[in-house]
């Protein structure tokens, strides 16, 4: 596969200055007023996506990983979120684009495979009634040829005897059988990008195994951009080129899958990762659990919004709860394909990393 997934580091960058990239965010932030207050659930989210490339957003519930989801396919454009910030898709901007424009543009340019199929697929129709309903808004055929493209397309996400499962009901169809046929939906009509929500989510560890397969066989086949939202590392471990980690509705670190399981430079993805399960080896300790709870997105913590969960942050010299640490090149240069979000020196995370978090994750 060819390609990157990479983040520019705070603002958006000139309308003027040539654009790159397949998909293309800019400083995103979407808000939400509530009578409690302003919800931040993104704010400053800078990326790119080339074709043939997988990126792994992941982060806590509550880190504004869905809610970036939607934002790219237009469905807070109801009024009720304040959205800024660009997002370009194939060289089309979307923010600024009408509803019916980006709806035009969903299911054949972008589509998206939901969390939980049983509620994003209508319970009154058919599971080929839907694929056909989504085949034929995009292309002018008849019914019976968008049929035959529906009982195509459940054959080949490993759906048995797709010529009769066609007439069944999403709640005839298991957990595992509803998100191939969700898959299915969302690839009927060959979208260049697709983005995956928590994909494998309530799935038992084979079907999960399943899953992951298809979507990789299927973006090699159809060489497109793929997001995969997930808390779950050994997810994106599995699939991602890329990984984008987000607290707080922002980016705090982002690398090559590499990068980030090898050489991580952010406290919280040490403690994501202390926090996975390891089945390669006898666990002989429990899991090491983040202290604490992730932030309210109406009450932000200041400064960096990971410091009040940071054993870390009195190394800071109190930078950690003033200011908010810019989305810098991990070695410290300018143009880094690594970038991370802290107020530690390098040479220190560096060091906590190698003395005392990996040693710790490897004992474990």
């Amino acid at each position: 596969m060819t390609g990157s997934a990479r983040p520019a580091g705070g603002a958006p960058v000139p309308s003027d200055e040539r654009r790159h990239g397949f998909l293309e965010l800019r400083d995103l932030r979407i808000h939400f007023p509530t009578d409690d207050g302003l919800v931040r659930s993104v704010d400053g989210l800078s990326f790119t996506l080339e074709r043939g490339r997988t990126l792994g957003i992941v982060g806590e519930s509550g880190s504004g990983k869905s809610v970036t989801s939607l934002g790219i396919l237009g469905l807070h454009k109801d009024g009720r979120a304040r959205i800024s910030g660009e997002i370009w898709l194939d060289g089309e901007e979307l923010v600024s684009a009408s509803a019916e424009h980006v709806r035009t543009l969903r299911g054949k340019k972008m589509a998206m495979i939901f969390q939980d199929p049983l509620s994003a697929m209508h319970p009154y129709y058919t599971v080929g009634a839907q694929i056909i309903e989504a085949y034929r808004i995009h292309h002018q055929v008849s019914k019976a040829v968008a049929r035959k493209h529906a009982v195509d397309l459940l054959g080949r996400v490993g759906i048995p005897q797709p010529d009769r499962r066609v007439d069944s009901y999403p709640h005839e169809f298991s957990g595992g059988m509803r998100q191939r046929a969700m898959i299915a939906m969302a690839l009927s009509c060959d979208p260049e990008l697709l983005i995956a929500d928590e994909p494998t989510t309530a799935l038992d560890v084979t079907v999960q195994a399943q899953i992951l397969d298809l979507m990789r066989d299927l973006q090699q086949e159809f060489d497109s951009a793929l997001i995969v939202i997930t808390h779950d590392l050994g997810v994106v471990a599995e699939l991602s080129d890329d990984i984008l980690v987000m607290y707080g509705g922002k980016c705090v670190e982002y690398g090559t899958a590499e990068d980030i399981f090898d050489r991580p430079e952010h406290p919280y993805t040490w403690g994501l990762l202390g926090s996975m399960p390891r089945l390669d080896r006898e666990r002989t300790e429990r899991l090491l659990p983040i202290k604490g709870s992730p932030p309210s997105l109406i009450n932000v913590p200041s400064g960096c919004a990971f410091h009040p969960r940071c054993g870390y942050e009195p190394r800071t010299g109190g930078l950690g709860s003033t200011e908010v640490p810019e989305l810098a090149a991990a070695d410290g240069g300018h143009d880094g394909g690594h970038l991370v979000r802290c107020h530690l020196p390098r040479e220190e995370r560096r060091a906590i990393w190698e003395n005392e978090i990996k040693p710790t994750l490897e004992s474990a």
